[in-house]
């Protein structure tokens, strides 16, 4: 019997060395070391998440198994499949579900995952398009999603984005100013203020004025929020929410803890959402991806995109946690 033979592929690996410390390098790989799984991709661009540089620079214990493949998200065309979902040819992105943690991720060129992780690229988007969206801007369509939900609209006032140069603030102000929402954005970048006007932003104040400890009430001043940046900056954001306002809660910047009081809650009802990209259900998948490939206009997204080499994710992650990466990073695997 003729054995097909094993496809190599390049992609960025992580290990550990006798000391704990992680290692990353581009490795060549074939598919025979690839994870199981019932659907295999071939990947043509991933993107430079926060989670993927912690993973990268082991700064913080993302990865739960080594040897791994960072890259939490991915866009490409299926190869092989044993799942009647999805057929060769078919075009296909991820997000979330422990790739990049406990399954190997998108900073490769091939990739094998499971059927049920899987979500149809929109029939109007180019997988480069999906992934210069990626996990950031999918959390920020769910972000805009929860605030709906509780019935915060545009006419309902002020909506704050905090972390607003990051990958989710920027595609926030985005997504809620064409909306017809008015946003201000929060940053610790001032000089990036003309640039969170272009997306949409009518006013960008300093964060400095939230990242330290506040009252547990403060003046009414945002009718909701979309909050990248938790602890203190997350309590005060609460404090100052109007009466019946909501925030979406997606990110932890600058930390997990949050130092707040009931008060915001009990005394004006005001209501705080989780936001969680990993393990949402195909069907609000599917409703972020669709209303993201028609309400998020290309130029946009491109004028708020990086693009890099896989290799270059390496150079890229240390910069990403310093906070010196604006925007969004999306990663062709292929170069």
């Amino acid at each position: 019997m003729q054995v097909a033979p094993v496809e190599r592929f390049r992609a960025i690996r992580l290990r550990k060395d006798e000391t704990g410390a992680t290692l990353a390098d581009v490795a060549t790989l074939g598919d025979d070391e690839l994870p199981p799984g019932n659907v295999v991709v071939r990947i043509a661009y991933s993107t430079l998440n926060y989670k993927d540089a912690l993973a990268i620079t082991g700064q913080s214990p993302v990865v739960r198994k080594f040897p791994m493949v960072p890259g939490i998200d991915f866009a490409g065309t299926v190869e092989h499949s044993a799942d009647a979902r999805y057929q060769p040819g078919d075009r296909v992105l991820l997000n979330g579900w422990g790739v990049g943690e406990t399954h190997w991720g998108g900073l490769a060129q091939r990739a094998c995952a499971r059927a049920d992780w899987l979500v149809p690229l929109p029939p109007t988007m180019s997988p480069r398009m999906a992934m210069c969206i990626g996990t950031a801007g999918y959390t920020a369509m769910l972000s805009v999603m929860a605030l709906e939900a509780r019935g915060i609209g545009p006419e309902a006032g002020v909506i704050l984005v905090t972390g607003a140069n990051g990958g989710v603030g920027t595609v926030a102000i985005a997504l809620l100013s064409r909306l017809g929402y008015s946003v201000t954005a929060s940053t610790g970048r001032l000089e990036e203020a003309p640039r969170l006007k272009e997306l949409g932003a009518t006013c960008v104040m300093d964060r400095r004025g939230l990242s330290e400890p506040g009252k547990p009430l403060q003046k009414e001043s945002w009718a909701g929020a979309v909050d990248c940046v938790g602890s203190h900056t997350l309590a005060n954001v609460l404090a100052g929410i109007r009466y019946g306002g909501a925030v979406a809660a997606c990110g932890l910047a600058q930390g997990m803890e949050l130092p707040a009081s009931v008060a915001p809650f009990i005394l004006r009802g005001v209501a705080l959402e989780g936001v969680d990209s990993v393990h949402a259900s195909f069907e609000r998948r599917m409703v972020a991806w669709t209303r993201l490939s028609h309400e998020l206009p290309g130029d946009v997204i491109e004028g708020n995109t990086r693009e890099i080499g896989l290799a270059q994710a390496l150079e890229v992650a240390p910069e990403l946690l310093r906070g010196e990466v604006r925007g969004r990073v999306v990663v062709d695997v292929n170069r």
